[in-house]
């Protein structure tokens, strides 16, 4: 009889493209999701939890650079037909504003916020699984709800820590490059694909620069691995006057208005779009919101393709420096848009919607960048085990901790060395530790050793600061709670 072969042992190993993300990060993440929680809810919008799968048809084929419905997201066949992971969250509330559309308020507005899937070459900083933190209004076609989408977007920023001055939000109409593409010859069914190449084109420009479009527009580029990428074919003059369309913002937001309404001339459709935009820049400037937050902006289109009006893209304008020490600015954290056809798909008739959407982990990545989050987090109280025999003394500490609020445990692995349960609580990045032996137990105290007091000393005190400010105190028990408090208090 054959010997069977043995299995080999699973690799342990995170999936290409994906990532762990372990205390802090978690933290970091919640309490800036909390932050906008509270933002969209003072503005009205009430919360909405959609299912991470749908169906192909539901999510349609809107992701750029892929044309196949399944191209680009994580799909597989049940029942002969096709799911797939949600690669936002905006396709799902079309869904649901269809399939409920007669319980829902009108116009309906919601805020979700969850991981999406995106089955997309990783690169530095770009995972197959991030966060998105989303509002939308659906059911308005007003520029209204466009230009308090903006305004509400400039708020996050600041709720989150990004100061004024730092961040931009830049907005623009795809009517307005829509009439372009129409007097620079590219309208009709039969130029559709052109009209995709050109807009996914655009959308590159900070990325790739005039060269890098111009390629695109043209015949085509290829990359530094030597990829090629296929190009729209447009002529010299139709480049040229797509290039001065994505370079035509003035000095203020009147003066760029003036330049698209140029550009656009001969185009219905792009004069609409002109006029939609100068009436949400004096929305936002009746509001507040002035060109130091919000400004017009034509090299803005979102590459996503359902877009059919304003369009609006958040960009951190600070500096950083990149793996290799160079300075760069950090880009772009949110955008956002109308899709007035969306919901169309599901019912025939349509219905108005814009939205926006926050990248959550390419923000919290920029305030780390910023110095303003730290990836780190203050660890639990530890309660260190002198007596085995004594467990049910240690585990009423810790309980008379939590029952005040203060997050605590009892150390679990084994008590033999008493210098691995400070290692331990280090690790944990404890502030303090409890130290209770039977001596103490029998006076009705316990030890307080401040672990950040006794670091910074460890590191550069003198001999009269140990004995000035001791790292370790005893407190009586009943006590333990109004010192624990205190000493933590005192690194915050």
């Amino acid at each position: 009889m054959a010997k069977q072969k043995k299995q080999p042992r699973p690799k342990a190993e995170t999936p290409k493209g994906f990532r762990d993300y372990f205390g802090a990060e978690v933290t970091e993440r919640e309490d800036m999701l909390r932050k906008i929680a509270e933002v969209y809810h003072r503005y009205g919008f009430d919360p909405l939890e959609t299912s991470g799968v749908e169906t192909v048809e539901a999510l349609g084929k809107f992701l750029p650079d892929v044309d196949r419905p399944n191209e680009g997201v994580f799909a597989f066949e049940e029942d002969d037909k096709w799911l797939a992971l949600r690669y936002d969250m905006t396709a799902p509330l079309a869904r649901v504003a269809a399939q409920y559309r007669n319980d829902l308020p009108s116009p309906y507005r919601r805020f979700t916020m969850g991981p999406v899937w995106r089955n997309e070459k990783p690169g530095p900083g770009r995972f197959r699984q991030f966060y998105q933190c989303d509002a939308d209004t659906v059911g308005s076609a007003s520029v209204a709800a466009d230009a308090e989408i903006c305004a509400m977007l400039a708020d996050c920023l600041e709720a989150v820590g990004i100061e004024r001055g730092d961040y931009v939000v830049r907005v623009n109409n795809r009517k307005v490059l829509n009439g372009v593409m129409e007097v620079a010859g590219l309208a009709g069914q039969h130029m559709e694909a052109e009209r995709g190449i050109v807009l996914r084109a655009i959308d590159k420009m900070d990325r790739l620069g005039e060269r890098g479009v111009r390629d695109l527009l043209g015949d085509g580029r290829k990359d530094e691995s030597g990829d090629f990428t296929d190009g729209a074919g447009l002529s010299t003059g139709q480049s040229d006057r797509i290039i001065a369309f994505v370079q035509a913002t003035g000095g203020d937001n009147s003066a760029t208005i003036e330049a698209l309404k140029t550009l656009a001339e001969g185009s219905e459709t792009g004069s609409q779009g002109v006029a939609e935009l100068e009436e949400i820049g004096s929305l936002l400037a009746a509001q507040g919101y002035g060109p130091d937050r919000i400004v017009i902006d034509p090299s803005v289109v979102r590459g996503l393709g359902y877009y059919t009006g304003p369009v609006y893209e958040a960009e951190l304008t600070f500096e950083i420096k990149d793996e290799k020490g160079r300075p760069r600015q950090f880009g772009s954290v949110a955008g956002g848009g109308r899709y007035d056809d969306l919901v169309k798909r599901f019912t025939g008739q349509e219905v108005p919607a814009t939205g926006v959407s926050i990248g959550v982990d390419r923000l919290l990545a920029a305030l780390r960048a910023k110095g303003q989050l730290k990836g780190e987090a203050a660890g639990p109280v530890i309660v260190t085990v002198m007596d085995r025999d004594r467990m049910a003394d240690y585990q009423a500490m810790a309980s008379t901790l939590r029952q005040a609020g203060i997050r605590a445990e009892v150390y679990l692995g084994n008590p033999k060395n008493f210098g691995n349960q400070l290692k331990y609580a280090d690790k944990r990045m404890s502030p303090v530790a409890l130290i209770q032996g039977s001596d103490e137990a029998e006076r009705g105290v316990v030890q307080l050793k401040d672990l950040i007091l006794g670091a910074k000393l460890a590191e550069d005190a003198t001999l009269e600061e140990w004995k000035s400010q001791p790292a370790q105190t005893e407190v009586a028990l009943n006590d333990l709670v109004a010192e624990v408090q205190a000493m933590i208090a005192r690194h915050q």
